[in-house]
């Protein structure tokens, strides 16, 4: 593994390239740039589970931190920015083509959770991205406007984010909210019981998936964008790369489950495939071997046909 930086405009964006077994770098080589979930880092699910496995396949592979986060330069610091987030798939892509050893016109996307869904953005305007694989991919824009699922929440929100706004042009401090519950205790005493709020916070705040750059911060005031952004608009004129969609057939809060129904509904695709792992929730497909393995068995197949 190596890491490496690129740019996205003016904001160090980090990563770990990863390579196939016996790597010879006068070669050719498939390439595919791997997205993070929502509040997560290179060095979990995205870059250590499925950048680390497809190497092992035969691809240089590419995972990065999001600008704003992880290890990824921008300010300010843990802002959630889909329109940021999206040109950092493109900028990868930038970065690839650079290299010899990567051939330009092999080059997939592979997203997790909201990576998956801010990589099915960012494949519908990037057609240097020959294949698209999602595994839970998640429409944060739609959580956003859901919130607690009161009719008004979405309108709520925004109102507030616009007296934080107000607050911070006027010297206030930021505020600085979290992603989900800081701890396994926390979240029992709010009497959260969805199965992706109770996995997420194992996975998070727990050895089984905790990593320094995934702190679980989120800047507040950051977040109207994120409000109004659908990370499906226009697939059905725009995403026409063979996409291979991955859910669990477990549905929790987070909404994954629909959320791969509505992809595959919206795609224009004609090559498009919709694979439930039976069992699966949400997060057991980040890192329990038994469900991941055979996500990995259907982008290996997929990436294969289409590389």
């Amino acid at each position: 593994m190596e890491s490496v930086r690129f740019k996205n405009k003016d904001i160090d964006v980090a990563a770990d390239l990863r390579f196939p077994p016996g790597f010879d770098s006068s070669k050719k080589y498939p390439a595919i740039v791997c997205g993070h979930p929502i509040s997560s880092c290179k060095e979990q699910t995205a870059g250590s589970i499925y950048g680390e496995r497809l190497a092992e396949m035969g691809y240089v592979t590419l995972a990065f931190d999001a600008s704003y986060q992880g290890e990824s330069g921008g300010e300010p610091r843990y802002l959630e920015d889909p329109a940021a987030r999206v040109e950092d798939f493109r900028c990868a892509v930038d970065y690839l083509v650079t290299l010899d050893y990567v051939d330009e016109e092999r080059i997939g996307a592979l997203g997790v959770c909201g990576g998956g869904a801010y990589a099915a953005n960012a494949t519908m305007t990037e057609h240097r991205i020959k294949a698209l694989g999602t595994v839970v991919a998640a429409n944060y824009g739609r959580i956003m406007r859901e919130g607690d699922m009161s009719p008004n929440a979405a309108v709520a929100t925004l109102e507030a984010i616009g007296k934080q706004r107000t607050a911070e042009a006027r010297g206030g401090d930021p505020v600085i909210t979290t992603y989900i519950p800081p701890s396994v205790e926390a979240r029992e005493q709010a009497g959260l019981t969805d199965v992706d709020v109770v996995n997420a916070v194992e996975y998070y705040t727990t050895p089984r998936g905790q990593n320094p750059n995934s702190p679980n911060k989120l800047r507040f005031s950051g977040l109207s964008a994120a409000l109004g952004f659908d990370a499906f608009h226009l697939a059905e004129v725009l995403l026409t790369q063979p996409l291979q969609i991955i859910v669990g057939d477990v549905p929790g809060g987070f909404g994954s489950y629909r959320d791969g129904f509505e992809l595959y509904d919206r795609a224009r695709s004609e090559k498009k495939n919709l694979f439930v792992v039976p069992g699966a929730s949400h997060y057991d497909l980040y890192d329990k071997k038994e469900y991941v393995d055979q996500a990995l068995e259907k982008l290996q197949a997929f990436y294969a046909e289409h590389r």
